[in-house]
């Protein structure tokens, strides 16, 4: 396939033989774009940015100056075994922000979903998996092996432990440390996070009815106090949630994991 010839190659950009280049992409200023690179349609790389690795960029995906994507691990175990970043459709990928192929220890794949808005010097570590409307703000961190679902929001200066899990719709407030799990649509804050409730703003921008707030409302009281464990209070709720947004909570914790959880002050 080669390079598209509607794309739009600066002559300074260094393009590797075997790469692909959609129709209609654009590849700025001395840009590298390895042999193993595929850019989808309208993809724009900008000056001086560097997508090398066995990496698929989906169409229109925007990636700023010196931002560097599909280079290999920061993992001492990587010794050079074929592995694969696969971001999707529509995202930014601002200034400096890195991405890194995966793993064979963690399945070999790192992947972006589509929409996603990773600003100034973000970091996605090796065989994380972020979802789709994922933002993450300016020098967020996420470790080797997280999963970050749809809708996330993570505030700048913060970062996520490696296999932590963070659920869909949560929110990170600025300079905060994950080492636990995040359940779906939970607010967590603090140097060392702390679940202090509920993303109550985001699901109001996304226009969840006001009857299922009110049901996640009363699951997260019902998260917090009560007899038993954090788990036995989530199997009980889990018997009756009321509302699908409060099943999203109980199947996320009763869902796999390697951590334990953020739990309500």
């Amino acid at each position: 396939m080669g390079i598209d010839p509607t794309a739009r190659i600066h002559p300074s950009a260094v393009i590797e033989d075997g790469a692909i280049i959609g129709a209609g992409a654009q590849v700025g200023p001395f840009c590298v774009i390895g042999a193993q690179a595929r850019l989808g349609a309208g993809v724009v790389v900008k000056s001086h940015a560097v997508v090398t690795g066995d990496t698929l960029v989906g169409d229109e995906t925007e990636i700023f100056p010196f931002a560097c994507v599909g280079e290999v691990p920061q993992d001492l175990k990587y010794k050079g075994e074929k592995t694969r970043l696969v971001i999707g459709k529509r995202n930014r990928i601002r200034e400096g922000a890195t991405l890194n192929l995966g793993t064979e220890g963690g399945g070999g794949l790192t992947q972006i979903g589509d929409d996603c808005l990773l600003m100034t010097g973000a970091h996605v570590g090796h065989d994380a998996r972020l979802g789709d409307r994922v933002i993450l703000a300016n020098q967020v961190a996420i470790a080797g092996h997280c999963i970050i679902e749809d809708d996330v929001i993570i505030g700048g200066l913060s970062g996520v432990h490696q296999w932590v899990r963070v659920g869909q719709g949560a929110i990170i407030g600025a300079v905060t440390m994950v080492t636990n799990d995040v359940i779906p649509h939970g607010l967590v804050q603090g140097p060392r996070g702390q679940l202090d409730g509920l993303n109550l703003v985001g699901l109001k921008r996304r226009g969840v009815p006001r009857a299922d707030i009110t049901a996640l409302r009363a699951a997260f009281m019902a998260l917090s106090q009560g007899e038993g464990s954090f788990a036995e209070r989530a199997d009980r709720l889990a018997k009756d949630p009321g509302s699908e947004y409060v099943r999203q909570i109980t199947d996320f914790i009763m869902g796999a994991s390697d951590r334990s959880f953020l739990t309500p002050k």
